[in-house]
């Protein structure tokens, strides 16, 4: 079985320019955990019965274990009294609950985001404690592969998305002809285009052809972080201050961590708003993640479980999950 992915699919202009419309998320990576290896520490501490940690009936995702541990290593909580993989839900929502989230950074989950634009990743990348970042690069990687972003403002408005349309088309044709020319001065002998090796040649073209391409170019980019700086990015960017684009990328992405490492975000509700709003709120000590769904921005705070409001909401996001290859 694969892991979780919630896929955006291409279209395209009349001529034939290619540009998405919501991002899309894969996740790469987790933790891949053998705590099998310990035996021989925990048999060293003798009649303590710590070797009994490793029979626990109950199994645990990968992120899950190591960081139960991790935190139990802390407190040498190996012993017949100590909390069993059946209670983890319980003992890591005290260990987030009170803050205490060093013990959440051995843990990494990697994804890919692509169908997000230039400017989603300007701000991404400023998340930068407990992230790693592999980014396309625009020096390298030519015209062929060029595509687009649609903001989620123009695609319900007949003259903001013809004039999406109509700008992709022309700054697409502008990037070719710029490349073009580029390449023509390079065989004139141009100094400042020339260079010893082939792919320095064409990075030089390259380099300066992206002049004319916008933030709405898209930028696929591979991010790998531990579960604490993952939490603070959902907590942070699916949000009703965040901007528009990255708080529907932050709220795929919670999607699927919550899919790869359950007991680690499921003290986050899923609350629709009628404006379309995210946002996050202590609510008895559990934090209420507001997030897009596909009907919707922003969302309405439900605190009643049992209300008729909550089972939709909950029924947008069975609707999200479904999509998920691999789950």
């Amino acid at each position: 079985m694969g892991f979780p992915a919630l896929h955006s699919t291409p279209v395209a202009t009349g001529a034939g320019t290619p540009y998405l419309t919501e991002p899309g998320v894969v996740v790469l990576s987790v933790p891949d955990v053998n705590l099998s290896d310990i035996r021989h520490f925990l048999k060293g501490f003798g009649e303590l019965g710590f070797v009994e940690y490793l029979d626990d009936p109950t199994d645990l995702p990968p992120a899950e274990k190591l960081v139960k541990f991790a935190g139990q290593l802390c407190y040498m909580s190996f012993g017949p009294k100590r909390t069993l993989n059946a209670d983890t839900s319980r003992y890591l929502g005290n260990i987030m609950s009170s803050g205490h989230g060093s013990v959440l950074e051995h843990a990494n989950v990697s994804m890919l985001f692509y169908g997000i634009s230039r400017s989603v990743t300007h701000e991404l990348v400023r998340h930068r404690a407990g992230f790693a970042y592999s980014q396309l690069s625009q020096r390298y990687v030519s015209g062929r592969v060029l595509r687009f972003v649609e903001r989620p403002e123009y695609r319900g408005d007949p003259e903001l998305h013809a004039r999406f349309e109509r700008r992709i088309d022309l700054l697409a044709k502008e990037y070719d002809e710029v490349a073009t020319v580029l390449l023509a001065r390079q065989k004139l002998g141009s100094e400042l285009l020339s260079a010893e090796q082939k792919m320095d040649e064409r990075k030089k073209v390259n380099q300066a052809a992206r002049s004319a391409l916008p933030n709405e170019a898209e930028a696929p980019i591979v991010v790998t972080a531990n579960v604490r700086a993952w939490r603070h990015f959902c907590e942070m960017r699916a949000n009703e201050h965040a901007e528009i684009e990255i708080r529907a990328l932050a709220f795929k992405a919670f999607l699927c961590l919550r899919v790869v490492t359950p007991m680690l975000f499921d003290d986050y509700q899923v609350v629709t708003l009628p404006d379309g709003m995210l946002r996050s709120r202590p609510l008895s000590l559990r934090k209420i993640l507001q997030k897009k769904t596909r009907e919707t921005y922003g969302a309405r705070c439900l605190t009643d479980s049992s209300s008729s409001q909550s089972r939709e909401v909950r029924g947008k996001e069975r609707g999200w999950l479904a999509q998920m290859s691999g789950c």
